[in-house]
């Protein structure tokens, strides 16, 4: 056995220890690893709100029908609470990793949840599949993430492909109802989040016939975006379709509103532009901007545990749930779900019982049919919706199945 072998079993025995007695009861402690501080802390200031909202869910009982909402704790523990421990991976994939085997070795973590950003994702998952602890991946979206062959990741919400994928039927179904809908640019940052999005995007114009006229990738956290925005105001696509982060999703826009380039329309991949730094920061620049995203508001229409959901997290955060917000959430709600019933605090069961989750959609706080994951840990009824801002808030706008307005097309009429 080599020094590194002595290490993790090493490791290994002392969280057995220290999981034999979480199962008595007490508090099952759960890693959370997000951008607490730097360009991104805003970020994880609304993470960290959203997941203590989900552990006052799990720790006390409500009358919400969502999982481990009506018993105190979890009755499978001997009511045993969730207790988060946060740690700040500073939008960087080696702090990331890092941070991951600390909360592991040092704070005995049964599971890990991250992390916004798609490449700490990578980085933390694979951390966490050497010491066989899970990893629920909330609301990194990046496509390869799960296809890595790794056997404690899991994904409740969708990935990339799938939200690029709704993105393309609206833009058919747009095109089948007159609108002019012929050329695309696509803006992407140069992380693993940005090159993922690009490459579906890219992949699905080609099959539907939409032809590229800008194809530009940038680097994550420009001082600068001018040369970019020339670029597509030369180009001039009917539809933009941006992968950005909040810090340069800002500076996208304001860049663009001073060399006095307005897109027809922008259909975004949400991350920058569903935050409400975002918003507060561009203000009218935002009217119109459609977002792919993973939750909205008006499904309180059909989910009623929305509203007092959101009423929760707004009491802490001061702002409503968004795409990213509810996913951590609802990442929380599954995986203490998933600890419940296996009744242990050991990752071989905890992993064992999240493959077996089986939750009706009707039981999250999300558009999606339900949560089961697939052999790659994958939810594949995750689906997404699109949102569009307009009077100051964002309202759904397709599928018409759940839409409650109709797109405004272009957005600058």
């Amino acid at each position: 056995m080599n020094r590194r072998e002595v290490l993790l079993s090493g490791a290994a025995l002392s969280l057995l220890g220290t999981r034999a007695l979480a199962q008595s009861g007490g508090e099952i402690p759960v890693g959370v690893i997000y951008p607490l501080s730097g360009s991104s802390a805003q970020v994880g200031v609304d993470a960290r709100h959203a997941l203590e909202t989900a552990a006052e869910i799990v720790n006390n009982s409500y009358d919400l029908d969502l999982p481990t909402a009506k018993n105190a704790g979890l009755p499978g523990l001997g009511n045993a609470k969730i207790k988060l421990i946060f740690a700040d991976h500073q939008a960087d994939p080696q702090k990331g990793r890092a941070e991951t085997e600390r909360l592991i070795t040092q704070e005995k973590v049964v599971a890990i949840i991250g992390a916004y950003h798609s490449s700490v994702s990578a980085t933390a998952s694979a951390t966490c599949e050497r010491y066989g602890v899970p990893y629920v991946a909330a609301d990194s979206s990046s496509p390869s993430l799960h296809t890595r062959g790794l056997k404690f990741f899991f994904r409740p919400a969708a990935h990339d492909e799938m939200f690029s994928l709704g993105m393309f039927e609206f833009l058919d179904a747009q095109k089948k109802a007159g609108k002019k809908v012929d050329t695309l640019g696509i803006f992407y940052e140069d992380t693993i989040f940005g090159t993922d999005s690009s490459n579906v995007q890219r992949k699905l114009a080609a099959e539907r016939g939409y032809k590229i006229v800008a194809d530009i990738k940038y680097k994550s956290n420009s001082p600068s975006l001018t040369a970019e925005v020339q670029q597509l105001k030369s180009a001039n696509p009917d539809v933009l379709l941006p992968s950005s982060y909040t810090t340069d999703a800002i500076l996208l826009m304001k860049t663009m509103d001073e060399l006095g380039y307005k897109p027809k329309n922008i259909v975004a991949q949400a991350a920058g532009f569903s935050e409400k730094a975002f918003f507060d920061a561009v203000g009218d620049k935002a009217i119109g901007i459609i977002s792919r995203a993973s939750f909205s508001l008006d499904m309180a229409q059909k989910r009623p545990s929305i509203l007092k959901v959101n009423e929760m997290f707004k009491a802490r955060a001061g702002r409503d749930l968004n795409d990213n917000t509810s996913r951590q959430l609802m990442a929380v709600l599954v995986l203490a779900d998933a600890i419940d019933r296996a009744k242990s605090a050991d990752g071989e069961k905890i992993r064992a019982a999240l493959a077996a989750t089986d939750i009706p959609g009707d039981r999250t706080i999300m558009p999606w049919k339900r949560v089961k994951f697939g052999a790659d840990g994958q939810n594949v009824d995750a689906d997404p919706v699109l949102i569009q801002y307009i009077g100051g808030k964002f309202v759904t706008v397709y599928p018409t199945s759940v839409a409650v307005a109709e797109p405004l097309w272009p957005m600058n009429a």
